[in-house]
């Protein structure tokens, strides 16, 4: 099995809301959870309660797209909230996400790692020190996963902010924008993915749900074809489409019916229908 490493802060691991999209589900997604892989459900992350709708599955999808039949897994570190300080090689978050990034290890080959961050560090000059902060990151997950090769795909800050809500304190993040698209630009195997024409939710921080998966699409783009994604895709909304253009199968129509009812969404009488 493939695996793909999520890091962060909250637009990693998601605040779209799940309402807002159609569900993913995909037997061969997997998620790394309590040291199982499980069959993929969002929220992938559960950093917080509000935990929602992130840029992952959409890349998974994606993915299973292009690589038909083989699973993929997704280890779910990113951390709502946190500055580039806080992932720093000698923090909680970082020694986390290299125990997890191991643990998936024994039974995946790690492909990708996936980072997005950068809101907690739009102000007070903190974009000056960003680049090198980043480059002690990046060249210390490639050592201690031994993954020197595997693409690194750094995702841009959403236009969206420094113009309403609690994005308004988010005045530098066109200079956090270009601090990650020249690191991905002076490094091999590393690529920049815009943020450019998403949109938030209310909040005025938050990649909205419908952003998200397309911005996972870009994510995937740049994973593709090994190369920063500078502008939005043409026809990314129709390719979002395709994504979720699928028959269930049986296995995922069992989940489906399950999580309905273990949430109180349906009788039991109309559980045992299905599986009589």
């Amino acid at each position: 099995m493939k695996s793909v490493l999520l890091i962060g802060q909250s637009n990693m691991a998601g605040r779209g809301f799940l309402h807002e999209v159609t569900p993913v589900y995909n037997e061969n997604i997997f998620m790394l959870r309590n040291g199982r892989w499980q069959m993929m459900a969002e929220p992938i992350h559960f950093d917080r309660a509000v935990a929602g709708v992130g840029p992952a599955a959409s890349f998974a999808q994606a993915w299973c797209q292009t690589n038909k039949n083989e699973p993929i897994g997704l280890i779910p570190c990113a951390e709502g909230g946190s500055s580039i300080d806080e992932w720093q090689v000698d923090g909680a978050l970082f020694r986390h996400a290299v125990s997890e990034a191991k643990f998936a290890m024994e039974n995946s080959e790690l492909i990708a790692i996936l980072w997005h961050q950068g809101e907690s560090d739009s102000h007070s000059g903190l974009y000056k020190n960003y680049y090198q902060k980043l480059h002690t990151i990046v060249n210390s997950f490639r050592k201690e996963l031994g993954v020197f090769e595997v693409p690194f795909i750094v995702g841009g800050l959403g236009d969206y902010l420094g113009k309403a809500a609690f994005g308004l304190s988010c005045v530098e993040h066109e200079l956090v924008n270009q601090e990650l698209l020249r690191y991905a630009e002076d490094n091999d195997n590393c690529y920049f993915v815009t943020g450019e024409e998403l949109y938030s939710n209310p909040d005025g921080i938050h990649i909205n749900a419908e952003s998200q998966r397309r911005f996972g699409i870009r994510y995937f783009e740049a994973y593709q074809t090994k190369a920063n994604v500078n502008k939005p895709l043409e026809n990314e909304t129709e390719a979002v489409q395709a994504c979720f253009e699928k028959e269930h199968t049986i296995a995922e129509k069992r989940y489906m019916r399950l999580e309905q009812f273990t949430l109180g969404k349906i009788s039991l009488e109309e559980v045992m229908e299905f599986f009589n």
